[in-house]
């Protein structure tokens, strides 16, 4: 089972940094719930010069699925739960931008993403989608009980005397 989608859309900047390894960083900083581009555009450069470059993406559906309700259960479960916006680096009109890829509410799929070595960065989720989230989850998310381990006996025991007589025939006792 899926919900409807909810239309995001991303704002990445780009910040000058004083480093010679590294001029500058990439992030996402603002996510918008439902906002349509102009013309139906996926995405748009609002800002560019040296200290600040900001590009808008739009037209990411979010969906959540019952068998990701364990990854909700620990983004709602965390200090902050969040946004993952998976981006990659690619060329626009000739200049490297951040281009998002993905968006997610799900830690496991998060993880998934990174394990895959893709960037993956946060932004805090607004109030709305956190209690929308936590409604999703306690109708749907069933933990797995615990299993109980039996511990190892050594106590002896035939097993422990068939064992150590094995043991002894290695060595040469």
């Amino acid at each position: 089972m899926e919900t409807e989608a909810l239309t995001v859309a991303v704002v990445m900047q780009r910040t000058a940094l004083a480093n010679r390894w590294q001029p500058y960083q990439w992030k996402p900083i603002e996510l918008s719930i439902g906002m349509p581009l102009p013309d139906q555009q996926s995405m748009r450069c609002l800002r560019s010069d040296e200290a600040d470059t900001r590009w808008l993406f739009g037209g990411f559906e979010v969906r959540l699925y019952t068998d990701e309700a364990e990854g909700y259960f620990l983004n709602i479960d965390s200090p902050v739960p969040c946004w993952f916006i998976m981006w990659r680096m690619e060329e626009i009109d000739g200049a490297e931008v951040a281009v998002p890829r993905q968006v997610t509410l799900s830690y496991n799929e998060a993880a998934r993403l990174m394990d895959g070595g893709e960037r993956v960065d946060t932004l805090p989720a607004p109030a709305e989608i956190v209690d929308h989230l936590r409604l999703f989850v306690e109708r749907h998310y069933r933990p797995e009980p615990k299993k109980k381990r039996r511990k190892p006996s050594f106590e002896g025991g035939a097993g422990v005397a068939q064992m150590a007589s094995e043991e002894g025939k290695v060595h040469g006792s």
